[in-house]
């Protein structure tokens, strides 16, 4: 069967070619360039968004690369190639060039933060003595609770109970509960000199 005719006919190219805008906009013709900036402006950002990925990176590199061709119009020879070949070859390199800058920055970023937490002084002993006073305020502050809050918070925060459980455990109503644990924290608070 015959393929349809629309297949066939090849697009229809409106207004002077690519090859000829940026021979004009070598000799500073601003209109030439407006036509062609409206000819390459979609594949070459098309281009360096397969390249680069982020989308308003992209439109930035796209843009340079719209504007190199402007200032470098006077080196496109026709017989050398197409414009849009052209137009690509500075896209795709400029895109390239925008990835790899990127990396390298993160690389950097990355290897600054490893140098800076491997060179960051730690000690051992001091982290040990400081672990250890701290529990020994914790234990000295938890002592000058009364015996009922005292329970109260060893069951809540260091055995996981809930409200609920530890009132089931030391057979007490709920409420009575919360005021012990809540005046414990109080006190503990105070003790250790926690500012909130």
């Amino acid at each position: 069967m015959d393929e349809p005719v629309r297949s066939r006919i090849a697009p229809v190219q409106s207004g002077p070619s690519a090859e000829d805008l940026l021979v004009r906009v070598a000799k500073g013709d601003e209109r030439a360039f407006e036509q062609l900036y409206d000819k390459l402006a979609g594949p070459v950002l098309g281009l360096v968004r397969r390249v680069v990925r982020d989308g308003a990176q992209s439109e930035e590199v796209a843009q340079e690369v719209l504007v190199e061709l402007w200032k470098t119009a006077t080196r496109y020879s026709p017989d050398k190639g197409s414009a849009l070949n052209w137009a690509l070859t500075l896209a795709h390199r400029r895109a390239v060039d925008r990835v790899r800058s990127a990396r390298a920055s993160t690389d950097r970023e990355q290897k600054a933060t490893f140098e800076a937490a491997r060179n960051r002084p730690f000690d051992e002993v001091a982290e040990a003595v400081t672990s250890r006073w701290e529990r020994s305020q914790v234990r000295k502050c938890l002592s000058n609770l009364t015996e009922l809050q005292r329970e109260s918070v060893l069951l809540a925060y260091y055995q996981g109970y809930t409200y609920r459980e530890v009132a089931e455990v030391l057979s007490t109503p709920q409420g009575t509960i919360k005021t012990r644990l809540r005046d414990g924290l109080i006190r503990l608070r105070d003790c250790l000199g926690v500012t909130a």
